[in-house]
């Protein structure tokens, strides 16, 4: 009960709002972005980004929420963020490097902190982990994360791009792509075509299944249960994020920076990894309406030829994004069930000192600044009083204001804006399909 009250209390008692001291500048080619109110709390957040395509330059992000840095700088923390000498694509080792500069510099230049906390979203999230594991900082928030890390990442979409080339787009490339954008349309043409079919929506169906990847895209909208609906909105997935990270530019730039292709499916029965996946319900409910039995298209999964690693290259992945587990410091991570990144990454991490909180909504990082702003005050109790809090995370969120309780779903056309409830929920993922 104590836990519980001390944590409604540090959401109830905001600091007066004050113009904040602003530092920028550059650390060895990084950009970076300082921002420190008058009545400074004592703790510094140090934000990282999640993945920026090429050619992509945002103004330093402070917070995955703009609401969110308003609110926090409200309340006497400062924030620092980089963006790193290489932003752009799987830029974890920019950002273990980059990151703790920052901080030095800010304990030379403007005061040292009585806490750092690490936090981020997507990449950001799992930078954040990476970065509480090799360096010492009081605590670290991770949001959205592919925690399970980017070797299991990386083989998940491999075993998508590898259904859709087998059953799907014979000329769809997997590794070493030689043009992005024609591989990329390919994949895209091969999923509008599977859509107007139910054979192709039930190999659709399959392809996601054994991937991980959830028949639920649309954030302010229930989980469906009919098959086109939910194949359809699995295929939300599949043009967005996967587009990229599956056949697309997040592949070949991973595969620059580890010197080839680190991933591999040879070994892989998909037989058994559909057996495993949360959808395989799904997946046989599309094969009956197809009139077409599972099994035809699992032996030819069986027969076609495997792709194989390059061990250098799954050595540098697996330096540059796998978390060990061995974190210095308490860990709080935030997923949301119908996240494309998959839910199953937060359960996937195991390190001694972590709570994992859940909300049930579709998409990509899709939980509002008050959902953030729980989870932070969650890790601040375990970091002061040594426990985890028992609260009613929902009721902490509803505190506050209908600003901060809004979420766009960028997947629907036009964009759709909509001020949601707390959504948090008690969740047990299962294990990943793929061992």
């Amino acid at each position: 009960m104590l836990g519980k009250l001390l944590l409604a209390v540090s959401l109830m008692m905001p600091v007066e709002p004050s113009p904040p001291t602003v530092h920028t500048g550059q650390i060895d080619g990084a950009e970076y972005r300082v921002e420190v109110p008058s009545r400074w709390n004592g703790t510094l957040l140090l934000y990282s980004h999640g993945t920026y395509p090429a050619g992509y330059n945002p103004p330093v992000e402070m917070a995955s929420r703009p609401a969110a840095r308003d609110e926090l700088l409200a309340r006497g923390y400062a924030l620092a963020a980089s963006r790193y000498r290489v932003p752009h694509g799987h830029a974890v080792p920019d950002a273990l490097r980059d990151q703790p500069a920052l901080v030095s510099w800010f304990s030379r230049e403007v005061a040292k902190p009585r806490r750092v906390v690490a936090w981020g979203s997507s990449l950001g999230g799992l930078t954040s982990v990476m970065l509480g594991e090799r360096s010492r900082f009081d605590g670290v928030l991770a949001l959205c994360g592919a925690l399970g890390g980017a070797v299991m990442r990386s083989n998940q979409l491999l075993d998508l791009g590898f259904v859709f080339r087998t059953l799907l787009e014979p000329s769809l490339e997997l590794t070493r792509i030689t043009d992005v954008p024609v591989n990329e349309k390919r994949a895209v043409t091969a999923i509008d075509s599977a859509l107007t079919s139910a054979h192709g929506r039930a190999r659709l169906a399959l392809a996601n299944a054994v991937a991980g990847i959830p028949a639920w895209s649309r954030v302010h909208e229930p989980r469906p249960t009919d098959v086109v609906t939910a194949v359809t909105q699995a295929a939300v997935h599949d043009r967005t994020l996967a587009r990229s990270l599956a056949w697309g530019s997040g592949r070949a730039d991973i595969e620059t920076r580890a010197g080839g292709n680190p991933s591999w499916n040879t070994g892989v029965d998909y037989r058994v990894l559909l057996e495993r996946s949360a959808q395989k319900d799904l997946v046989r409910a599309a094969y009956r309406d197809a009139g077409v039995p599972v099994e035809e298209d699992l032996r030819a999964l069986a027969a076609a030829p495997r792709v194989e690693a390059e061990a250098k290259a799954v050595r540098w992945l697996h330096e540059y994004g796998d978390p060990t587990g061995h974190a210095k410091a308490p860990v709080v991570t935030l997923h949301a069930l119908g996240d494309p990144t998959g839910v199953e990454h937060a359960g996937a991490y195991r390190a001694r000192d972590v709570r994992r909180l859940y909300v049930n909504r579709a998409g990509h990082c899709m939980h509002t600044a008050a959902e953030e702003l729980v989870a932070l005050r969650v890790l601040e109790h375990r970091i002061s009083s040594g426990h985890w809090p028992v609260s009613d995370l929902n009721g902490l969120a509803g505190q506050y204001g209908p600003e901060m309780r809004v979420l766009q779903d960028w997947t629907t056309t036009p964009p759709r804006t909509e001020i949601v409830a707390p959504g948090f929920v008690t969740h047990h993922p299962g294990r990943f399909p793929r061992p």
